[in-house]
């Protein structure tokens, strides 16, 4: 089915533009007055402009989504229109989900449900949250929550994206550097001090015999990242996989730590937000168990449902484990106390987003320095293993 350019105004006479599929200019027309747009042009759009919407990241698109119905629903729209509206400004390649979402929500159907069914598009997290502001009848604020809470998550990947990209060129430079040398100069400067017959420096030696290893065992260099990648491949789409890589990361010393916030900040931002939504704590906690994708936090969740459901305080509960941190108990302790769980929960998933965020920039910051100290070391190594040798060899032949 062809795709269509629009240009269209609303009752209020604000214009709007967008593409649309339909199998002539006048459906698409006739699609727009169901949306209440009334169309102004209407013309086949160039095949390379749907091919452009494709190169836009799912979490840009959702983001800008997000946006437009976060506004739209407080100035009153509908929410069908608010949503028509967000879908005929997102590109071609995600607007025919959005248009079913929008289908859906006409017939009667949760939002929520309707957007779960687009796992590709939208998290759990975004889910439950949408969820907690229907079952609440607050559902521009909760649009408005994961407007924030997107933007922030994309501020921080676009500025831990633009702080990578040096370190991870000085370490392919670097490795590349360190390849050539082991590979290609160490053999080369071997036969030539071998032929001396002069007895070698160990360290001499001992980069001799790792080249040697190296050259006789590419086969293994070059299955290595294949092999690597497999692993990574298995760990994100098998259940035994994912379950083994949480386990795995969050009993890393330094990023376990990290790992172990981030998912206690899922945890409090889930928790608080179907709680302002209105949800009683056990409804919210198993709902925020049903939203967690982590298998470890899935598994701590439904361990704090248990005990929240057997009579003790959810603080207590938290606090019975290790995996969240001890900042979190403390916190929801406060809530508890002062009757706000909800709010003292969503102040501390903010202070734990904010403890992970300074972490990983320091670390992608730390990271560039390492790497030249590490590569220069190497490449130090070599050079000085490669000079004793060359000095032994002349000292040897003036005797």
């Amino acid at each position: 089915m062809p795709v269509f350019a629009y240009q269209a105004v609303d009752a209020a006479g604000r214009r709007s533009r967008g593409r649309l599929s339909g199998s002539t200019p006048a459906a698409v027309a006739r699609e727009l007055e169901t949306r209440g747009l009334l169309a102004v042009d209407v013309a086949e759009a160039p095949a390379a402009s749907g091919a452009g919407g494709l190169a836009i990241g799912r979490r840009r698109v959702v983001l800008e989504f997000t946006r437009g119905v976060a506004a739209l629903l407080p100035a009153g729209m509908p929410l069908a229109r608010a949503l028509a509206a967000g879908a005929a400004a997102s590109p071609a390649s995600v607007r025919p989900a959005l248009d079913a979402v929008r289908l859906r929500v006409e017939r009667g159907d949760e939002l929520a449900s309707a957007l779960a069914e687009h796992p590709r598009l939208f998290s759990s997290l975004y889910v439950g949250v949408v969820r907690a502001g229907e079952k609440s009848g607050a559902l521009d604020g909760a649009f408005e929550r994961l407007s924030r809470h997107l933007e922030r998550e994309d501020e921080l990947r676009s500025k831990l994206v633009s702080m990578s990209i040096y370190p991870v060129l000085l370490g392919l430079v670097g490795l590349g550097a360190v390849l050539i040398l082991v590979l290609f100069v160490l053999p080369r400067f071997a036969d030539l001090l071998l032929s001396s017959g002069a007895p070698l420096p160990r360290a001499t030696a001992a980069m001799m015999t790792l080249s040697t290893a190296a050259r006789d065992g590419w086969r293994w260099l070059v299955a290595v990242p294949p092999l690597v990648l497999i692993g990574l491949a298995w760990m994100r789409t098998t259940p035994p996989g994912r379950a083994l890589s949480a386990r795995l990361l969050v009993s890393v010393p330094v990023a376990g730590r990290w790992r172990r916030q981030a998912l206690a900040a899922a945890f409090a931002r889930m928790t608080g937000e179907l709680l302002a939504g209105g949800a009683p704590l056990l409804n919210a906690l198993a709902d925020a168990r049903d939203c967690m994708t982590d298998p470890v936090a899935r598994e701590e969740t439904d361990r704090i449902r248990r005990r929240v459901r057997e009579g003790s305080p959810l603080n207590v509960a938290i606090s019975e484990r290790s995996l969240f941190p001890t900042v979190l108990p403390q916190l929801v302790a406060l809530g508890e106390e002062a009757g706000r769980l909800s709010e003292f929960l969503l102040k501390a998933a903010d202070l734990l987003e904010r403890r992970t965020e300074r972490a990983v920039e320091r670390m992608v910051a730390l990271a560039e320095p390492a790497m030249i100290v590490s590569f220069g070391g190497l490449v130090a190594l070599v050079a000085l293993a490669l000079l004793q040798a060359i000095y032994g060899v002349n000292a040897g032949s003036f005797r």
